[in-house]
Order: structure tokens, then sequence, then C-alpha cells
């Protein structure tokens, strides 16, 4: 027997509860592993208050992400003992996640945790550190150098948007930070953003052309917001998009594309093959600072995480939520 949150639908409504599972209700998976961390994000908030339908098979243990130590092993990849990260995967929506104190899933799910880094590490970076590295090593793949000019993050006080603080920060970019909550200013400059926008500068519907100020930008809200990011860039510039905090919808003009050749790079995490996966993690390992994570991230128990939920849903948390299952 091991603990869970266990998602189940009752008619339309999604339905949460803490409970004791049983190992043979498992998925099938060469890989069993005890989850010693997960985390709460974005989707699985969604997930566990039901407002979107991400869960497409039920019940469900919701969380996209966790890292622990591996139990079993059917491959040769793994052994036990190892220690593993996953993100994605349609893990917690199509497959059960992470949010629970054992998992099993194929091999090709997991990748080895580099070695600085502790579990507890691998899951205060989480999908939102690995996402925000996924985004600026697309610019830096497309050329964006730090010396070109200003690097916009919006929704900056969430997880990605923290993350890409840091890590473009590190590595010599001056980056403006647009976020909701102006009294977390100096925290994202400790972080080390240049300068904090309000984002309604960004949020309402704006003109298709506007003045060109970004190299470049990671944007983790989409919408409207992502059209003005969009219409704001520079002759050239690259614009990532990794996030609907938003919304889905892109209500947007062509102007910025065939008249400023802006180029605007989907940021998957999900599906990402393994070496770029590993790439990314690697990457993570040696350039965010510990200190760093600590002041991204907070813990929480699994008994809490229903009603952090609906609470990250509201706005009403900052960084990362860490979930201790062990």
């Amino acid at each position: 027997m091991f603990k869970g949150l266990l998602l189940e639908l009752d008619g339309k409504k999604t339905t949460a509860r803490l409970t004791e599972l049983q190992e043979d209700q498992l998925p099938n998976g060469e890989v069993t592993v005890a989850v010693e961390y997960s985390t709460l994000n974005y989707k699985d908030c969604l997930a566990i208050t039901g407002r979107s339908p991400v869960v497409r098979s039920w019940p469900m243990v919701p969380g996209i992400d966790f890292a622990g130590t591996v139990l079993e092993s059917a491959s040769d990849q793994f052994k036990a003992g190892d220690k593993v990260v996953l993100n994605g995967w349609g893990v917690g929506e199509t497959r059960w996640g992470g949010l629970a104190q054992k998992a099993r899933v194929p091999a090709s799910f997991l990748i080895r945790l580099p070695d600085v880094l502790s579990p507890r590490d691998a899951m205060a970076i989480g999908t939102a550190g690995y996402t925000a590295m996924l985004a600026v090593q697309a610019l830096e793949r497309n050329g964006v150098q730090p010396d070109a000019g200003e690097i916009l993050v919006t929704g900056a006080n969430g997880g990605v948007g923290s993350f890409a603080i840091a890590i473009l920060a590190k590595r010599g970019y001056r980056v403006v930070a647009s976020t909701g909550r102006p009294e977390e200013a100096e925290r994202l400059k400790a972080l080390g953003a240049g300068e904090v926008i309000d984002r309604r500068t960004l949020s309402e519907p704006g003109k298709p052309l506007q003045k060109e100020r970004w190299v470049g930008a990671v944007d983790c809200v989409g919408s409207h917001t992502l059209v003005n990011v969009c219409a704001s860039t520079k002759y050239g510039g690259i614009v990532t998009a990794c996030g609907l905090a938003q919304g889905m919808d892109f209500p947007a003009s062509v102007a910025p594309f065939i008249l400023r050749g802006v180029t605007l790079i989907g940021v998957d995490s999900v599906m990402l093959p393994a070496p770029k996966r590993q790439a990314a993690w690697d990457a993570l390992a040696k350039e965010v600072a510990l200190d760093t994570i600590s002041s991204i991230a907070r813990d929480i128990s699994l008994e809490e995480v229903e009603s952090t939920a609906h609470e990250l849903l509201e706005g009403k948390v900052k960084g990362r939520v860490v979930v201790a299952l062990s």
C-alpha cells in the first residue's frame, strides 16, 4: 500500500481524494519508482480542480513530473537505486503521475538525475525550470546574443518565468520582467531582472505593430500578451512561447512576422526526445545555483495539494511548489 492523490469523475465533476493505493493498480511499465518529490504545476491545478479537461483517463493520479529512486527495473537502462527524473509524457493526463508515493512508467520516459542535484532540487526546478531552459536554449540556438539587447520574460513571478530570469541573467542577458504583482519587484531583481514592468502594459488588445524594444522574449502567458510581445519585438527578433496563463488564443496580425521578420518558436517540454531532455537537465545542474532554487521553491505535503491548487489558479502562489512524498 502507498499513499496518493486520486482524481475521479462524478458525472461531470472532478473529485480529488487522498487515499491508499495498491501496487497492482499502477499502470504497465518497465520501471517502478519510489517517488520522493513531485510538484504542483499549472496543468496539475487545472486537472485537480476540474477547471479544464486535462485528464483523459479515469481514475487518475495527477502530477506531470516527479523525481525519486528506482525500486525495480525490467530495462537495462536503469537499475534499482538509480536516481531519476520525469517530466511530461502525458503522466497526470493519460497515465498515473507523480502525486503518489510510487509510479510505474516506461524506461523511455525517464532520464538520469545529474549527480549534483537531489530529487528535491530536481522538483524545485521541475517542469518549470526545465521548460525555461528549453526556451533560453531556443533563443541562443537562433542567434540571440547577450549583447544584442533586452530580453522580455512575461509571467515573471511564475515558476517558468522565475527560472528564465535566473538563467538568462546568469548567461549575461539584460532581462525585463513583466508581472501582475509589482510588490514582488525586489524578488525578481534579486533573481537577475534589470527592470520590472506591469503586465497591464501588455495584456490588453494593442496595435499590430508597436515600438520595437525586445530582441527576444520568453512568453509564459499567451493570448493578447503574446500578441503584444511579438508586435513590440525588434526586427529579426525571436519570441519563444511556452505558456497560456492568460489564454490559449492568439488574436494576432501577421505584421510582425512579414514586416519585421520576427520568429515565434513554440517550446514543448512534454514529448521532447530524451537526448535533448538530458542536455537541458545537465545545463540546469551546471547553471542554477542551489540558493536560487531555494528562493524560488517552497515545500508542501500531499495533504495540502488540493487547497494549494485553488490558490495557484487564483494567482496567490509565487514561484514553485514542491510536494514532499517520502
